[in-house]
């Protein structure tokens, strides 16, 4: 069995906030298995799927991002799996253009709240993470301040930024199944190469 997580925060509100980037990758992977993430369990919505050949519960935490770790572990409890290996974990980055997708099986927070929020509770940094790049197109020496400002990951995405998002999304899935299929370092061979092409 087989944890993926994507961070974000409930709520209407923010549900296409770069943000909730690893929420909308969840909908993504779960609409491509033909479920619906929609199970309260373990203080976090979740759905049973099969992909790429393995048994995986796809979830969103409903702790808000700060507190996403909680959820991870009571989830990874309840499915008696080990949450260094077993886990996979979505979220936004907003020092990654958007259109841009990295895998890491390690590393530092880089000062986003969900995944120090996971470090913490699992007790490590290593483990398996797929950052979703959010920073807009304006994100240059001159207009950075719109990226690196608070409230601008819990700002709606433009129209146009959706489009981007939305072929993001199944380049995220699929390095999900390839990381399923043959392992973390195909995965990040395949599409951290293709990013670095391409930014």
């Amino acid at each position: 069995m087989k944890l993926v997580v994507g961070l974000g925060n409930p709520g209407i509100e923010y549900q296409f906030t770069p943000h909730n980037a690893g929420f909308l990758a969840i909908d993504r992977i779960a609409e491509r298995c033909g479920v619906t993430v929609a199970n309260r369990r373990n203080r976090a919505l979740t759905a049973t799927a099969k992909l790429a050949g393995f048994d995986v519960v796809l979830a969103k935490p409903e702790t808000y991002m700060n507190l996403s770790g909680i959820a991870i572990v009571q989830l990874a409890e309840d499915l008696e799996i080990d949450p260094l290996r077993d886990i996979i974990v979505l979220y936004d980055e907003v020092d990654l253009p958007l259109g841009a997708v990295r895998l890491r099986e390690r590393g530092s927070s880089a000062g986003h709240n969900g995944a120090k929020s996971v470090s913490g509770a699992l007790g490590s940094d290593e483990w398996l993470r797929v950052r979703i790049g959010v920073s807009p197109e304006d994100a240059d020496a001159a207009s950075g301040v719109r990226r690196r400002s608070a409230d601008f990951v819990l700002t709606p995405f433009r129209r146009k930024e959706l489009a981007v998002l939305d072929e993001v999304l199944d380049r995220v899935a699929e390095a999900v199944e390839v990381v399923l299929k043959e392992g973390a370092s195909a995965a990040m061979n395949r599409f951290n190469r293709r990013d670095e092409k391409t930014e």
